[in-house]
């Protein structure tokens, strides 16, 4: 009978730096994400001094600033969070569709680990869902996403 080597991140925050970039569009869901995330990595042992927060306007302007904080070597993980709600317009499709692949791109090119907590929602109801009601806080599952995912590629 053979062994299967298994490779899996701890959700174990301690000594790392992480910067959370945050869209300031759709405030009144992304600060229920942030608040989440910030809360969720406290507890499992990041010091918030190894937290950094960085707004920017919004989705489409998040995988630039990612891009440029994982390029950086300051930070062990970047988390993105951010709600784009669906419009009258085509607009949401082009902005959801290029934060994220340009979000995706960001990881591969830099080998760093992202957080996707980027909302992408039909509707105002469903963005609260998402960010701390009956759905979940989709700020935490990002989080625990992208801790998972730093440590292991700390084994790899």
């Amino acid at each position: 009978m053979s062994t299967v080597t298994t490779i899996a991140g701890q959700l174990d925050a301690k000594g790392l730096k992480v910067a959370i970039v945050a869209a300031r569009f759709n405030n009144f869901i992304v600060d229920h994400l942030i608040s989440g995330a910030i809360d969720y990595l406290e507890r499992h042992g990041l010091d918030a001094t190894g937290i950094t927060l960085v707004r920017v306007p919004g989705a489409f302007e998040l995988p630039l600033v990612c891009h440029k904080l994982a390029a950086s070597g300051q930070y062990n993980g970047i988390l993105v969070l951010g709600a784009v709600i669906r419009g009258a317009t085509p607009h949401f499709d082009y902005v959801c569709a290029e934060a994220s692949k340009g979000i995706a791109q960001c990881m591969l090119q830099t080998g760093v680990s992202v957080g996707f907590g980027l909302l992408t929602c039909d509707t105002i109801e469903q963005a609260i869902e998402r960010a701390g009601s009956k759905g979940g806080n989709k700020g935490i599952e990002a989080a625990a996403a992208m801790l998972e995912t730093i440590r292991v590629l700390e084994q790899l």
